[in-house]
């Protein structure tokens, strides 16, 4: 497989052009000739003009690449190798919705033929892959796996907003049906990794080894949540606490904060359903996401408790909330608790401004029901540093003086302030 592809006989496909399948897609197209597919068109004909709509990606790394943009799912039929690497999100439920994996399954079982590879990045529990995907490529193609074709799993590893942690400079774990897949699979990568590659035993290893990344992040950052309410009932700063105990040699600063995305605030939950499924209740797990999905909700209650005990009638209240994607400095809006924090607030019928220069207005509105402003207005009883993008990162005091009522108060979550705000009312997790 690798030498059809590196002498161009052969061409692959990534399918699914979002933040994992479009670098995916540019790397492999320096020495590859590559298809990228995405259902998107509005998406695919950006990508066709040099435009990544994200905003991850300069325009000049489209120039010199060896690669089409379709959303014609029959331009991917010539291709021997098709890498999947579409999101694999949950229902309103919490429940593994395998929707968009399996459709992406379907279009690739269509076009798979004897001697195919098929390559999954998409974040599943471990035994999605070959339980769910495989059967579906069987029954469609009518090939039969491992004999006719073969199926990797390789996690994808890709940050958002992160330029020191790319995809190029990131160990990528591989796996495979069989030794002659994996090894295939591996050289393959080993072209675009400069890191190079872990080849794990089996996909099923593969796919835990993606979940528990996430799963322990989530787990530590949902201890520090849970530590921070406490000490916030002591009086304590819990940014104060992580400094002194980050003078022990072993002690790791992972800080409180709201925990969204498409990542660490999903992938928990398709552990948990894969451990329903083996009768086992995953407590640890299951409690760090209660904690942190009630986390916007309980700075919400906060910051009126606060607006309360400065005599301030509810009604009167006016709010402005700072950042609503769901890290900061990317435009990626999916799963952003920051919405929980602007719902709880309106339903105790204070008024809530929100401001974001990296969102999209449009598709806020359309995804939650909230409108943008573009630029504050007026003054406010208390201002939420929600997501601390770098343009909001260099405040001083005096610009949120120019935001606040004279009594107002800041709600810094991720303590970003907490040695510039001296005058002002101030509360951070």
């Amino acid at each position: 497989m690798y030498n059809q592809l590196i002498s161009k006989k052969n061409k692959m496909a990534v399918i699914g052009l979002g933040y994992v399948g479009l670098p995916l897609a540019l790397e492999f197209s320096k020495h590859f000739s590559v298809i990228g597919y995405d259902i998107n068109q509005r998406h695919v004909k950006l990508l066709q003009n040099g435009v990544d709509a994200s905003g991850e990606i300069p325009e000049e790394e489209f120039k010199g690449r060896d690669l089409v943009f379709t959303h014609n799912s029959e331009d991917i039929n010539d291709c021997s190798l098709f890498i999947i690497a579409v999101p694999t999100p949950i229902d309103k439920y919490n429940k593994p919705d395998l929707r968009p994996l399996l459709s992406a399954t379907l279009s690739v079982a269509n076009a798979i033929k004897p001697g195919d590879f098929v390559i999954y990045e998409s974040t599943v529990y471990p035994g999605c892959t070959t339980e769910e995907c495989v059967p579906l490529l069987e029954r469609v193609s009518n090939l039969r796996y491992r004999k006719d074709f073969k199926v990797g799993y390789s996690p994808e590893r890709i940050n958002p907003g992160d330029t020191q942690h790319s995809f190029k400079n990131t160990t990528k774990i591989v796996s495979a049906c069989d030794q002659e897949s994996l090894d295939q699979i591996a050289k393959i990568y080993e072209t675009v990794v400069a890191a190079g590659v872990h080849r794990a035993p089996d996909i099923k290893v593969a796919e835990a080894a993606k979940i528990i990344e996430n799963t322990q992040r989530d787990v530590n950052i949902a201890l520090m949540n849970e530590l921070s309410i406490l000490f916030n009932r002591m009086g304590i700063n819990t940014y104060d606490v992580i400094k002194a105990a980050s003078t022990k040699w072993n002690f790791v600063p992972y800080t409180p904060g709201l925990v969204g995305g498409h990542c660490i605030g999903v992938d928990p939950y398709y552990m948990v359903h894969k451990a329903a499924e083996l009768k086992y209740h995953p407590q640890m797990i299951a409690s760090g996401r209660f904690v942190n999905d009630s986390m916007g909700g309980y700075v919400a209650k906060q910051t009126v408790k606060k607006l309360l005990s400065n005599d301030l009638p509810l009604l009167r209240a006016r709010v402005l909330v700072m950042g609503i994607t769901y890290k900061e400095n990317v435009s990626d809006i999916r799963n952003s608790k920051v919405v929980d924090i602007v719902k709880e607030l309106q339903s105790y019928r204070v008024s809530v401004d929100v401001v974001d220069y990296k969102a999209d207005a449009h598709m806020v509105e359309d995804e939650y029901g909230i409108k943008l402003l573009p630029t504050p207005a007026g003054k406010y009883h208390a201002v939420i540093m929600a997501v601390p993008h770098q343009q909001y990162v260099n405040m001083s005091e005096n610009d949120f003086k120019n935001l606040l009522d004279p009594k107002g108060l800041v709600v810094d979550i991720r303590g970003i302030y907490k040695d510039v705000i001296k005058e002002l009312r101030y509360w951070s997790l």
